[in-house]
């Protein structure tokens, strides 16, 4: 699979929202289901159709890539088609029998939405281990002191296995800031903000994301939610 400019891949190829994994304990079942439903994810099922602009900044490069995504059927359109220009549309239950060059827009989405909603993947995907520290860590780029959540993803299947995400807490389950780690690196690929936490019908979305030294930003922008049984 070609990783030309993704910034990160959900470690799981997900086709439909899988239930959570049944392999966490009791206290990490729980610190996932909280840190979820801090960001609305008992609202999720309500939404009809989520648009988004995913952008991304490293260095002088820049990149925007809108998408409007249909949960309930599994249905992604890519709004900017380099190609045509016009909107590519295709279902992701049928992921497996596309072209290349869908499967490759696919995994940009797969990172897009991900970078998007990443709480609701800490009960969507299966298979993934979660570690809660005892003590109180300090942040890695701001000031002050926080609960670490280490997300440890298998280390076989899907786009990167062994991916690891260190979660930075308040007191709310609300993420502050994010160390990720490809494939489990001891040195972190990035180090994110989660900043300009924004309401989006039921859930909630940090819509922007910035590295220490300014040199890396994720940021969303164009962000609609249309809620099922509204405007049909």
């Amino acid at each position: 699979m070609k990783k030309s400019f993704l910034i990160t891949t959900i470690a799981l190829f997900f086709l439909c929202l899988p239930s959570q994994s049944q392999d966490l304990t009791t206290k990490e079942s729980d610190i996932a289901e909280k840190i979820a439903q801090a960001y609305g994810i008992n609202g999720f099922d309500n939404i009809q159709e989520l648009q988004f602009t995913f952008n991304a900044r490293i260095g002088e490069k820049v990149i925007s890539r809108g998408w409007l995504w249909l949960p309930k059927e599994n249905k992604v359109t890519y709004l900017v088609n380099s190609e045509t220009n016009q909107p590519l549309s295709y279902c992701r239950e049928n992921i497996a029998a596309e072209s290349e060059s869908i499967k490759e827009i696919d995994s940009w989405f797969i990172n897009d939405q991900y970078w998007l909603l990443f709480p609701f993947h800490l009960v969507w995907d299966e298979g993934i281990k979660i570690e809660v520290e005892e003590e109180k860590v300090n942040l890695p780029i701001g000031s002050g002191i926080t609960t670490k959540v280490s997300v440890i993803y298998p280390d076989e299947g899907g786009y990167t296995p062994g991916d690891i995400y260190e979660l930075y807490l308040d007191d709310n389950n609300i993420i502050l800031e994010w160390i990720y780690r490809q494939g489990g690196s001891e040195t972190p690929t990035r180090i994110t903000t989660w900043d300009d936490n924004r309401q989006f019908g039921p859930i909630i979305i940090s819509e922007n994301h910035l590295g220490p030294d300014n040199n890396f930003r994720v940021w969303f922008s164009d962000v609609e939610v249309k809620l099922s049984g509204f405007g049909d």
